[in-house]
C-alpha cells in the first residue's frame, strides 16, 4: 500500500543532509524482527493478528511499518522545510512509536536496545566486542537453553509435569548449585583482580529490575567477607532527586527508572571524594515526603570496598573519571529461557515478563503498590532498562544469571484463586488505550494460567526452595535480610 511522502532530506548526526530512503527504515525493522526470530514473536490475538491477516510475509510488514513511520513523519509541517529535516534521532523515534503503537513489543525492544548500544559505542562507553546488540545474548541463552534440555524443563509443558511428577526438586537443587558456583567464580575474579594489585574500592552489581540483585549482593559479599575484604554500603536510593523534580505523566505516574532520577552529578562527586579519602555528606532522602530531609557523613575507610547495589551502575556519567581498575562489575539478569507451550510455536517465554511477575508480588507485598499500577508502569521500566543497562552488559566483569526454571511454578499461587494478585480484566478498562499495559497484562495472564503451580503450603516450608534463594525475595520466606522489603 502506497503512502504519501513529502520527506525529501534527512538530517546526520554530522549535521549533514542526505537523500530520504524510506527503504533504509523498512530494513532496520526487519533485521530487528529477525534477530528475535521473527514478527511472529509478537503474534497476540485481539491486538495484532488483522496485520498478519493482511500482510501475509514479513517483508509486507515490515513494509507497512515503514510506511507508518513516513506518514508520522509527514504531520510535523517543521519536517517539510527544507532545511531543516528530520534527524536519524527523530526517525528512529517515529520507528519505536510505529512498533508500540501496533503491538510489535518484543521488534521495538530489539530495535531499541541495538539503538542505544550503537549510542554508547560511539560515545566509547563499549566496543565492537562489548556490543550488546538486541540485548539477548544468544551463546548464554543457548548455554541455558542446554541445560534446561537436559533436566526436561525447556518447555512449559515439560516443566508442568516435572512440577506434577516431584522432578521439579532435583531440578530446583541444581539450577541454585550452578548459580552459587556463579557468584563462587565472581567471588575468584574480584580476589584474583586483589592479588594482581588492582586498587579496587568499588563493587556493582547492576541488572534489571527484579534480577535479583539484592540477595545476589548479599550472597557475593558473604563470601567476599569470609576472605577479610570490608564493605561500605552506599544507598543509591537517598541521590533521588525531590518529588517536584518528578513530573506525572498522562495517567498521573512518574518516571524513576530513568538514571536522570538521581542527582548524578552529585552521586558522582562523591564518588570521586569518596575514593579520594575524604569525608562526604550523604544525603537522607525520605520517600514519604518525597525529598531530602538530611545529611549524615560518610567515609570510605582505607581497607573498604564501597559497595553499591544499583539498576543503573553501569550508566557512564554515574561513574565518568574514575579510573577502572577501581571497578568490578557484576550485572545479574533474571535469564529463564524456556519455551512456551510444549515448543512447537517456537516462542521462547519472555525474561521481563517474569521479571514484572517478581515485580507485581514484591510491590504489592511490600510497598503497598497495587499490581496493577506496576504494569502501567513497567513501559518506563523498560525504557530505562533498554538504554542504560542491558546495552552496557558486555562492560560487566562477571555475570549472573538469576533466574530459575520454577521461578513460574513458584510464583503462580500468588496470582491465582480468590485472593490473585493478578488484576482482572476490567481494571484495565480505564486504561483501555493504553496498548503496552494491555500486552504485558495478556502475555502475563496467559504464561501463569499455562503452568502448574506450587501450593502455597509447598512454599510456606523450605523442604522444596530453601530459604536463600533468589525467589525468596520475591515471594516472602527467605532467611536473607532485604532491606527494601523489610
Amino acid at each position: 500500500m502506497a503512502v504519501q511522502n513529502r520527506i525529501v532530506k534527512i538530517q546526520k548526526r554530522n549535521r549533514a543532509l542526505v537523500t530520504f530512503d524510506v527503504s533504509r527504515i523498512c530494513k532496520a525493522i526487519q533485521r530487528a524482527a529477525d534477530s528475535i526470530g521473527g514478527f511472529h514473536q509478537d503474534l497476540l490475538p485481539g491486538i495484532n493478528e488483522k496485520i498478519f491477516e493482511a500482510h501475509r510475509s514479513s517483508d509486507e510488514i515490515a513494509e507497512f511499518l515503514a510506511d507508518s513511520v513516513v506518514v508520522c513523519l509527514n504531520s510535523n509541517p517543521h519536517h517539510l522545510i527544507a532545511n531543516f529535516p528530520p534527524t536519524i534521532e527523530t526517525i528512529q523515534d517515529e520507528v519505536l512509536h510505529a512498533l508500540r503503537s501496533y503491538g510489535f513489543p518484543s521488534t521495538a525492544d530489539a530495535y531499541e536496545c541495538y539503538r542505544w548500544g550503537r549510542h554508547w559505542l560511539r560515545e566509547g562507553a563499549v566496543t565492537s566486542e562489548t556490543f550488546a546488540g538486541n540485548g539477548f545474548p544468544q551463546a548464554q541463552m543457548d548455554q541455558t537453553l542446554a541445560w534446561n534440555r537436559q533436566r526436561g524443563v525447556h518447555t512449559i509443558a515439560g516443566l508442568n509435569e516435572a512440577v506434577r511428577s516431584g522432578k521439579i526438586k532435583a531440578v530446583i537443587a541444581e539450577s541454585l548449585a550452578a548459580y552459587e558456583q556463579s557468584l563462587d567464580a565472581a567471588a575468584g575474579k574480584v580476589l584474583a583482580r586483589l592479588n594482581a594489585g588492582d586498587p579496587l574500592r568499588m563493587l556493582w552489581v547492576s541488572g534489571p529490575s527484579s534480577s535479583g540483585k539484592t540477595t545476589t549482593t548479599v550472597k557475593l559479599t558473604q563470601r567476599l567477607e569470609k576472605q577479610g575484604l570490608r564493605f561500605l554500603m552506599l544507598n543509591l536510593d537517598d541521590y533521588f532527586w525531590s518529588l517536584v523534580e518528578h513530573p506525572t505523566d498522562w495517567i498521573n505516574d512518574r518516571n524513576y527508572e530513568t538514571p536522570e532520577a538521581l542527582d548524578i552529578q552529585l552521586l558522582n562527586g562523591h564518588l570521586r571524594d569518596l575514593l579520594d579519602g575524604q569525608t562526604i555528606e550523604k544525603p537522607v532522602y525520605s520517600f514519604k515526603e518525597g525529598r531530602r530531609i538530611s545529611s549524615k557523613p560518610v567515609k570510605l575507610e582505607r581497607d573498604q570496598i564501597l559497595l553499591l547495589d544499583c539498576l543503573h551502575g553501569f550508566y557512564p556519567p554515574m561513574t565518568e573519571g574514575l579510573d577502572a581498575r577501581t571497578q568490578f562489575r557484576l550485572y545479574i539478569e533474571a535469564q529463564n529461557v524456556i519455551y512456551e507451550g510444549d515448543g512447537s510455536t517456537n516462542r521462547l517465554t519472555k525474561f521481563t515478563d517474569v521479571r514484572l511477575i517478581r515485580r507485581m508480588l514484591r510491590d504489592a507485598r511490600h510497598r503497598n503498590h497495587r499490581p496493577l499500577l506496576t504494569l502501567l508502569h513497567w513501559h518506563y521500566v523498560r525504557a530505562g532498562e533498554l538504554f542504560s543497562i542491558i546495552p552496557l552488559m558486555g562492560t560487566a566483569d562477571h555475570v549472573v544469571n538469576g533466574g530459575f526454571p520454577f521461578d513460574l511454578p513458584a510464583l503462580k499461587p500468588f496470582f491465582t484463586g480468590a485472593a490473585g494478585l493478578l488484576p482482572p480484566r476490567e481494571d484495565l478498562q480505564a486504561y483501555r488505550g493504553f496498548l503496552d499495559a494491555r500486552i504485558r497484562y495478556e502475555r502475563v495472564r496467559t504464561l501463569l494460567e499455562s503452568v502448574e503451580g506450587f501450593t502455597k503450603e509447598q512454599l510456606s516450608g523450605y523442604d522444596l526452595i530453601p530459604g536463600d534463594a533468589v525467589i525468596r525475595e520475591f515471594i516472602g520466606g527467605g532467611t536473607i535480610k532485604i532491606p527494601h522489603n523489610e
